[in-house]
C-alpha cells in the first residue's frame, strides 16, 4: 500500500468514525438523561434513578396511545405486506416497458417529504368525503409502509426461480399449495425484513399522522411532542429510550432469524 493509499484509508476511517459518533451521541445522551434523577435535562446527572420509567408506568395518558400506535402499525404493516407482495409479483412477472417506472412510483413516498405527502392525502381524503380518523390513519400509514415491502420483496423475487413452483406442481401439489410450500419459505426473510422496517416506520411517523389525528385519537410521536410542549421533563427521554430499545430489539431479532448481511442485501 502506497503512502497516498494509506492517507486515503485513514481519512475514510476517520470520516466513518466521526459519522458514527455524530449519529450515536444524541441517542446515548437521551438514554443517560432518562436514568437521571433531575427534573430537567442535565448531564452529568446528580444521581441515577428509575424515576422517569416509574412515571411512565403510572401514566394514564401514555399507554392508550402506545396501544393505539402498535395496533395502527400492525394493521398497516399487514396490509402493506399483502398489497406489496402482490404488486411485486405482478410487476416482476409482467413484460410491459413501464415496469421500472411503476416500481419507482411505488417507492416514491420514501423520496418525498412527509409534509408534502400528508397534505396531498389530506386533500384527497377530504375530497372523497373520508372523515373517519382510523380509516384515514390506516390508509396513510399503508402508503408510507408499502415502499419498504415492495422494494424488498421485489428484490427477493428477482432472485427466485419460478420454475420451482412448476416443479412442485408436476409432483402433484395444487398451485396454491405449491406457492405456500415453495415461494413463501423462500420469501420469508424478505417478509420479515420489510415487515420490521415497515412497523418501525409506522410507529415513528409524525409528519403524516399529524394531519389525521384528533383530540381523542393520537399516535405516540404526536403524544411525545405534546409532552415536550406541556411538561418538558425527562419522561420524554424515557419514552425515547424505550423506542431506541425497540429498534435495537428488531435488529437483534432480524440478525438472529435472517442475518444483518442478508437483510442489507435485500
Amino acid at each position: 500500500m502506497t503512502g497516498i493509499e494509506r492517507i486515503a484509508s485513514g481519512v475514510v476511517w476517520a470520516l466513518a468514525a466521526f459519522t458514527v459518533v455524530f449519529l450515536l451521541t444524541p441517542l446515548v445522551v437521551t438514554v443517560l438523561v432518562s436514568f437521571g434523577s433531575s427534573a430537567v435535562f442535565t448531564l452529568p446527572a446528580p444521581s441515577w434513578s428509575l424515576r422517569w420509567y416509574q412515571a411512565l408506568g403510572r401514566s394514564r395518558e401514555l399507554w392508550p396511545v402506545v396501544f393505539a400506535s402498535v395496533r395502527l402499525a400492525a394493521l398497516s404493516t399487514a396490509v402493506a405486506l399483502v398489497l406489496g407482495t402482490l404488486c411485486a409479483i405482478g410487476l416482476l412477472r409482467s413484460q410491459f416497458k413501464a415496469r421500472d417506472a411503476i416500481v419507482t412510483f411505488l417507492v416514491s413516498p420514501l423520496m418525498l417529504p412527509g409534509l408534502v405527502i400528508g397534505i396531498a392525502m389530506l386533500e384527497t381524503f377530504r375530497a372523497a368525503g373520508l372523515r373517519d380518523v382510523w380509516v384515514s390513519l390506516i390508509l396513510a400509514h399503508v402508503v408510507i409502509t408499502l415502499p419498504y415491502v415492495v422494494r424488498t420483496v421485489y428484490a427477493a423475487l428477482s432472485l427466485f426461480d419460478f420454475t420451482l413452483i412448476d416443479a412442485a406442481r408436476t409432483l402433484g401439489l395444487p398451485y396454491p399449495k405449491a406457492v405456500m410450500k415453495v415461494l413463501v419459505p423462500a420469501l420469508a426473510p424478505a417478509f420479515l425484513t420489510s415487515g420490521m422496517f415497515a412497523f418501525l416506520a409506522s410507529m415513528d411517523n409524525y409528519p403524516i399522522s399529524i394531519f389525521f389525528t384528533d383530540a381523542w385519537t393520537k399516535t405516540l410521536p404526536i403524544q411525545m411532542l405534546q409532552y415536550v410542549e406541556e411538561s418538558p421533563d425527562p419522561t420524554i427521554a424515557a419514552i425515547s429510550a424505550l423506542l431506541i430499545l425497540l429498534a435495537a430489539g428488531v435488529l437483534v431479532i432480524g440478525d438472529r432469524l435472517v442475518g444483518l448481511r442478508r437483510m442489507a442485501d435485500l
